[in-house]
């Protein structure tokens, strides 16, 4: 329990908490912030703003951008890139939640009596 006073605990293992800041992520990724800009102007990535209004980012938001810069590496136009990683994170999502299901299908029949 945080003392009176104290700053809450940061969740380390969130990967949706926007810890880094725009000039730390480029860096992390190898990449120019300007290459996160356009990947939010794409609508891949939308970093969460602080309360300056400064760009924020979270890990999952850092390894998105990292697939995406990957594909451009390889010649991918941006545009294109972006719409691929998209594509792809929906099919994860998807795979997932069909696993779900059928784990909860498998709990829920009823067993053989013989």
């Amino acid at each position: 329990m945080p003392r009176a006073g104290s700053r809450p605990a940061i969740p380390l293992d969130d990967d949706d908490y926007p810890a880094y800041t725009m000039g730390r992520a480029a860096e992390m990724l190898g990449t120019t912030p300007a290459f996160l800009r356009a990947l939010g102007e794409h609508r891949l990535i939308t970093p969460l703003r602080s309360e300056g209004g400064h760009r924020r980012y979270s890990r999952y938001q850092l390894r998105i951008a990292t697939r995406a810069r990957e594909l451009v590496d390889q010649g991918t136009p941006i545009e294109a890139a972006c719409r691929i990683v998209i594509l792809e994170d929906q099919l994860e999502e998807a795979q997932r939640i069909n696993e779900q299901l059928r784990t909860q299908g498998r709990e829920s029949r009823p067993k053989n009596s013989t």
